[in-house]
């Protein structure tokens, strides 16, 4: 083995002589001296986790925003109990902070408005944290991120049931 080696490599220690850098070396070589990190492949793992990561608490937002374009409609001229009770079911899953900022008894634009802004930040929070644990695999995916995102929502609109519930039965059946 070791003529062999010897035979085809004109150094004494096996390895092919620096001579004369070519071009490609002298990128390479900068690419990697000048930066602390290599360079991620355009649509490599490490890419894709990244995506997954920033547009996370975005992605997060299109369930609740959909539920409450679905309330919005429900109560939008709204004149039966059933619709009414739908709609409002609707928007407090779409906006959980709703129940916090008292939205069946108390009134007021801004008082809404906070509460959406409130739930928007919420959701987003959770899109953040669903983005994290989805990408925890070397290899993560949407459905990875919805998977954990769906569980996370479920026990936010657990909660919602719960306080809505409770709040039924304290106030003596005047909610539901």
């Amino acid at each position: 083995m070791a003529t062999a080696a010897t035979a085809m490599c004109r150094s004494d220690n096996g390895c092919e002589p620096e001579r004369g850098a070519s071009p490609y070396d002298l990128v390479m070589r900068a690419s990697v001296v000048g930066s602390q990190r290599a360079q991620r492949v355009p649509l490599g793992p490490r890419a894709y986790r990244y995506r997954l990561r920033t547009l996370g608490p975005l992605a997060a937002l299109v369930i609740p925003a959909c539920i409450g374009l679905g309330a919005t409609v429900a109560l939008h001229g709204s004149t039966s109990t059933a619709r009414g009770v739908g709609g409002f079911v609707l928007a407090v899953l779409a906006a959980p902070a709703l129940l916090v900022a008292g939205a069946p008894l108390r009134s007021g634009t801004g008082l809404y408005l906070a509460a959406a802004i409130a739930s928007a930040l919420l959701w987003m929070a959770l899109g953040a944290v669903a983005a994290h644990r989805a990408t925890r695999r070397p290899v993560a995916t949407w459905r990875d991120f919805w998977h954990e995102f769906a569980w996370l929502m479920a026990g936010v609109w657990a909660g919602v049931v719960v306080g809505l519930l409770a709040a039924n039965l304290i106030l003596g059946q005047a909610l539901l």
